[in-house]
């Protein structure tokens, strides 16, 4: 058993390793003012050049009021929240009915759900400009919101079937035997322990919304600023690094940091930031 401990470990030290070396260079480079290949180091740190040059740089100029990092973030939180919440609510009873019942075309319902995973973003996006330009609500929060579902929506169905699956109908069975409604005993059973999963779904639909860029580009126009459209002014023109793009990745990156740290903490998922249930095991 320490042996298995003991390689798990391993495992997982080298998992973290070859996660986090690829943010170490940007780390760096966000604090550093002048860094020229072949130096393993930059040549002018960003703290040493503060006061040498008019305009903010690296992450004066991030949290600067021109450089409108405080709407995109605003606009990318205000989106996915909202797409996370639509999300689970549309799955909710539809991934209770996928795992409980059997119906005429189940599977073709299966099938359609994972379409906008298989379907390039591009065509779907196109599709959804034209008919959200003719609803108007093209260039809006709404439509905005409505394309996020595309690739949040499977995702959420998926983690919720898959925690109904699991969870035992005779619960929700004994609680109509003493005299709950089907919805009483949905709430007040069901739903208490599915939570986990329903908070899985929350986040990971948050995390999905808050890195899209394509949908988000598509239906807003270029004219609704989000962290990844943020992004992408600044790597279009394939420049190098510079320390104000390598600071604005790490900010997009911490949604996913965060996403990990809270489904851990919400749902006492052990494995979900790297303990193992072997450690525990080995513990008691």
């Amino acid at each position: 058993m320490k042996r298995s401990v003991l390689s798990s470990r391993m495992v997982l030290t080298i998992a973290a390793l070859l996660f986090g070396l690829p943010f170490l260079p940007l780390v760096v480079a966000s604090f550093s003012f002048r860094w020229h290949w072949p130096d393993l180091l930059p040549g002018a740190w960003l703290w040493d050049a503060r006061g040498t040059t008019p305009f903010p740089v690296g992450w004066d100029y991030l949290f600067s009021p021109i450089s409108g990092l405080g709407p995109a973030f605003l606009n990318t939180m205000t989106i996915g929240v909202a797409t996370s919440l639509l999300a689970a609510f549309i799955a909710l009873p539809a991934a209770y009915t996928l795992a409980r019942h059997r119906f005429r075309g189940k599977e073709a319902v299966e099938f359609f759900l994972l379409v906008p995973v298989i379907v390039p973003q591009i065509a779907v996006g196109i599709g959804m400009l034209l008919l959200f330009i003719r609803l108007g609500i093209a260039r809006t929060y709404t439509g905005i919101v409505l394309a996020h579902l595309v690739p949040t929506l499977p995702y959420s169905v998926r983690i919720l079937t898959s925690v109904f699956q699991n969870l035992d109908p005779d619960y929700e069975e004994q609680a109509r035997t003493l005299g709950a409604s089907r919805m009483q005993a949905f709430r007040r059973v069901v739903l208490p322990m599915v939570l986990p999963g329903l908070v899985t779904a929350l986040l990971f639909g948050f995390l999905i919304s808050a890195n899209v860029f394509l949908l988000t580009f598509l239906i807003s126009g270029g004219r609704l600023e989000t962290l990844p459209t943020m992004l992408f002014q600044f790597i279009e023109s394939g420049a190098p690094l510079d320390a104000t793009t390598a600071g604005l990745v790490l900010i997009v990156s911490a949604p996913g940091l965060v996403f990990l740290v809270l489904s851990d903490l919400l749902t006492g998922d052990p494995v979900a930031i790297g303990r193992t249930t072997l450690v525990q095991d080995a513990k008691q």
